[in-house]
């Protein structure tokens, strides 16, 4: 394996089974090769009451600032039947130019790519920067993401150790590489609901209290409004049910409760807590119209975040701009990540391979988009320490 190739490398990752939460041997891989050119190694395993024990890697070259680093995960989501591939999950096979394997786009791609890039800036610059470059490295992105990213950013800041910068290598781009930056991401809240009623028989309706049609017409008015019209960098707040279940097993029995789940994907109109006094204001309104008794929970799982315009996204909209003569757009849209975290700490951008195939079967990516990836990394490295 020649670590300043990123197809060799990217296949090294890909034939470690790092299925959430198993390392697989991906870190170990990435720890060897960092290692041997003078990268300081911090591996870590971090711990949490009802989730598994997760793996994390923390590397860094150089000791002042800026420090700039590089973010992303090496756990990968599961195969499904391994029958259903054209080609092995994990065999990390090339055929007609296109590199298949499961994490070959999410994101074992990318990282091998800012791997790549970095040994080589370094080799250029004989191991002189005017600054520091570092990797975090989670094995927890897919899964819980409580024992991953979080508590490395928080054991940085307990050892006073600071990052200036950040570029998340996620899979950012719909159609051909250079095509978006990520530059935020809405926030996302989800909420479970549960209306009370009094159980009875169906055919005695007068002697019960259905919960049903209440947290129908619940569910109604909450997906109806429109909740803003967007802002100026993202689109506009939306509400989804995502779930509805009644305990019950027999179609003769009145429930006594019924439950629905829902996920608010906001924008920077608002804030969690905002969010939360809203959704809770129209459960309110219905309730006490229908003289319905209900309870909600919530829970979230990142706040809206927006990296303003500066080094880091001008240096990256530079790079890509050389490697590709594309000027890419700076958008909030799609999932979350890990930056829902670094946001707290430093400036953080997105910018990885083409996500047209993440969690599918054959999963994969063209090795042109590796090469290319990598050469978009080197310019941005080269443009942000000038």
């Amino acid at each position: 394996m020649d670590a300043h190739d990123p197809v060799s490398l990217a296949q090294a990752l890909i034939r470690c089974r790092s299925v959430t939460p198993e390392e697989g041997g991906a870190l170990t891989l990435l720890e060897n090769v960092l290692g041997a050119y003078g990268f300081d190694i911090h591996r870590m395993t971090f711990s949490e009451p009802g989730t598994p024990d997760i793996e994390n890697l923390y590397a860094r070259h150089g000791l002042q600032g800026p420090n700039l680093c590089f973010a992303g995960h090496t756990d990968v989501v599961p195969t499904g039947d391994e029958a259903n591939w054209t080609h092995p999950p994990f065999a990390a096979e090339i055929h007609d130019g296109v590199l298949y394997g499961r994490g070959a786009v999410d994101m074992k791609g990318a990282i091998a790519c800012f791997v790549s890039a970095s040994l080589r800036v370094l080799e250029r610059r004989g191991g002189a920067l005017r600054g520091s470059l570092s990797f975090l490295i989670t094995g927890d992105e897919e899964g819980p993401a409580i024992n991953g990213t979080t508590k490395v950013l928080d054991w940085l800041a307990d050892r006073e150790e600071r990052l200036d910068a950040c570029v998340v290598g996620e899979p950012t781009n719909p159609n051909k590489l250079g095509d978006e930056i990520k530059i935020g991401r809405r926030g996302s809240l989800a909420a479970r609901i549960s209306v009370y009623g009094k159980q009875g028989h169906a055919a005695y309706p007068h002697l019960a209290d259905n919960p049903v049609p209440k947290l129908a017409r619940l569910i109604d008015r909450l997906s109806s409004p429109t909740i803003d019209e967007g802002s100026t960098h993202f689109q506009a707040s939306r509400l989804q049910v995502t779930m509805v279940s009644v305990p019950n097993t027999a179609s003769n029995v009145i429930p006594g409760e019924a439950h629905a789940t829902l996920n608010v994907r906001y924008n920077d109109r608002w804030s969690r807590a905002k969010m939360e006094a809203w959704v809770r204001e129209k459960c309110d309104a219905v309730a006490k119209e229908l003289h319905a008794k209900y309870s909600i929970e919530f829970s979230g799982t990142g706040d809206v975040f927006l990296t303003s315009a500066g080094p880091l996204v001008d240096s990256m909209t530079s790079a890509v701009r050389m490697a590709t003569d594309l000027v890419p757009k700076l958008t909030t849209g799609g999932g979350t990540s890990d930056a829902r975290f670094i946001y707290a700490h430093c400036p953080v951008i997105e910018f990885g391979l083409i996500n047209e195939t993440i969690h599918q079967i054959d999963e994969r990516t063209a090795v042109e988009d590796l090469e290319q990836l990598t050469a978009i990394y080197e310019h941005f490295i080269e443009a942000y320490f000038a």
